[in-house]
């Protein structure tokens, strides 16, 4: 799965393209319908890539990639977020990610996660091999879902 170039942008809804960067931000563009760009600023914006973010696990970080693998496995039995309560999006994701912290790991963020499938099942990212890291990226920065609200 290729998601390099995918990101997430604190206090926006969905997902994006990393299109560009200019003086003051990166050129980001939708990954819905309507492919609307957007510059983010440097200095206050917080993206995340998809394939740089990790969820509490019980014996370490899992990675989001290998969870969505597992969801578009599973995808046949895929709950709605906006129908289903917590109950069944937590068991959903205890067979996606049967070793995630269920104190760390909120109903918000398995909701947030099924939904970013969603939006990525339509592209043809799953079936792409993942790019091989940058050269001179030495950095092992992460980010876990996490955003309480």
């Amino acid at each position: 799965m290729n998601l390099r170039g995918v990101v997430s942008v604190t206090g926006k809804t969905g997902l994006f393209k990393l299109v560009g960067q200019n003086k003051t931000g990166f050129i980001l563009e939708s990954l819905d319908e309507k492919k609307i760009k957007t510059v983010v600023n440097i200095s206050t914006a917080k993206m995340a890539s998809l394939e740089d973010i990790t969820i509490f696990g019980e014996d370490g970080d899992i990675k989001l990639v290998d969870v969505l693998e597992k969801i578009k496995e599973l995808s046949s039995t895929l709950p709605d977020t906006k129908k289903d309560g917590g109950d069944k999006l937590r068991a959903f994701f205890k067979q996606v990610a049967p070793k995630h912290d269920e104190d760390r790991v909120y109903t918000s963020d398995i909701k947030k996660i099924i939904n970013w499938y969603g939006i990525l099942k339509g592209f043809p990212l799953f079936e792409e091999e993942a790019l091989a890291p940058l050269e001179g990226n030495t950095t092992n920065e992460t980010e876990t879902v996490d955003e309480t609200k």
